[in-house]
């Protein structure tokens, strides 16, 4: 997969490498060289840019990317002024980091739905969510166990948790099971929140655009992922 990551900071930098060593395409972009220099032999290639300018944007392989994101930290407008720059181009998706509550609030307003909260999440669990369609979230309990949010394979929707037998044939647990569903923020705009349908258990039947929240080994947890 291919990647276009601006603003090398500090979770731009490390989300980065932390991709290239997933072994996929990464670009890196800032606007200051002295990232651009540190990062440009650890990632496929890093180049330094405007990403408030329109024109410096179009320079880069926006089309021919998975996702772009505007990691931006230390300056918010110019995150904003790029976010609202790349939502113009239609990149094939877009992912925006948020730095504050108001900030938040306005890529919400301006339809942005996936937003990075590095303050809550780690580079890790995004590089995840970025290359596994099915992984939504995750906490780790220690170096080898997970509790991981995943949308159910299409493969099991229609049928309980009993009958396809998570703990014996993946060595899995099911937690709970949940559904993401609309709510209006402060001002109106729309955003997803989490409703969970309570314990489950062998007879629970799993639903078209249901969550699964499993626990288990990270090798069981990426083996049920790949799948």
């Amino acid at each position: 997969m291919k990647f276009i990551i601006i603003g090398l900071g500090n979770f731009g930098s490390s989300l980065a490498e932390k991709l290239t060593n997933m072994h996929h395409e990464v670009i890196g972009v800032d606007n200051q060289m002295e990232k651009v220099e540190a990062i440009k032999d650890k990632i496929s290639l890093a180049v330094c840019l405007n990403s408030k300018d329109p024109e410096s944007l179009n320079t880069l392989p926006l089309k021919n990317s998975d996702a772009v994101l505007v990691c931006i930290g230390e300056d918010e407008g110019a995150s904003l002024i790029t976010t609202a720059h790349l939502k113009r181009l239609k990149v094939h998706r877009l992912i925006s980091r948020s730095v504050s509550t108001i900030h938040e609030t306005i890529l919400e307003a301006m339809g942005i739905t996936e937003i990075v909260r590095p303050e809550e999440e780690s580079a890790m669990r995004w590089a995840q969510r970025l290359t596994s369609s099915s992984f939504l979230d995750s906490f780790e309990l220690t170096n080898d166990y997970s509790v991981v949010e995943m949308i159910i394979p299409e493969k099991f929707i229609g049928k309980t948790i009993g009958q396809i037998g998570f703990n014996k044939n993946y060595h899995v647990i099911v937690l709970t099971t949940m559904k993401q569903v609309k709510e209006q923020n402060s001002i109106g705009a729309s955003k997803m929140v989490k409703k969970l349908y309570g314990t489950a258990n062998a007879e629970t039947l799993l639903k078209e655009d249901d969550v699964l929240v499993i626990y288990g080994h990270k090798k069981n947890i990426q083996r049920l992922l790949e799948e």
